[in-house]
């Protein structure tokens, strides 16, 4: 479990289920993805971060719920590459927000404390981030954070050509992370 002065990054309960698959099914969160999930597979995905994090001994996609409230935010955390991609083996970092939690700097907060673990607790020498080359402000938020644009790339589980297939590759290196008071 990670906390922020208004987040906490946890593992993922059951009552997390409903609202991931209402954040899940709307297609405008889920714009720069190739569908949005049913049920059933919004389910599925909560069991895979859940899995990951026991993995991982404590550290993956986690939950993410407003501290003050309680309320369910999202996802946001790291994920293991280890054969995917060109530029594989490597750790992600990655966010999915509730759009109601949109421009309050949500996402950031959950992404720096993400990135704090990775290179103070696991020590990681770099984080990379990537999303289609359409995802305006996932890309901005990657440049926020202190990532460098590396390339671009065509996702592998994606057809060539599908709107979605171009990715941009976004890196950060443990020496360049500033790791500032949230």
């Amino acid at each position: 479990m990670l906390e922020t002065n208004r987040l906490i990054l946890r593992q993922w309960q059951q009552t997390d289920l409903q609202p991931f698959a209402e954040l899940n099914a709307d297609p405008e969160v889920m714009k720069y993805f190739p569908k949005t999930l049913s049920r059933q597979e919004s389910d599925n995905v909560v069991a895979r971060f859940k899995a990951m994090i026991v993995a991982n001994q404590g550290w993956g996609f986690w939950a993410v719920e407003m501290k003050a409230t309680g309320e369910f935010v999202g996802s946001v955390g790291l994920a293991q590459q280890p054969d995917r991609f060109d530029f594989s083996p490597c750790t992600e970092i990655g966010w999915r927000i509730n759009k109601k939690f949109w421009g309050q700097g949500i996402a950031k907060e959950a992404a720096q404390a993400s990135l704090a673990y990775a290179f103070n607790v696991l020590h990681l020498p770099e984080v990379v981030s990537f999303t289609s080359t359409h995802n305006t402000p996932s890309e901005k938020l990657m440049q926020r954070l202190g990532m460098q644009k590396q390339t671009i790339f065509l996702h592998p589980a994606l057809p060539a050509d599908h709107a979605l297939a171009e990715h941009v590759l976004y890196k950060i290196f443990h020496n360049n992370f500033i790791d500032s008071p949230l």
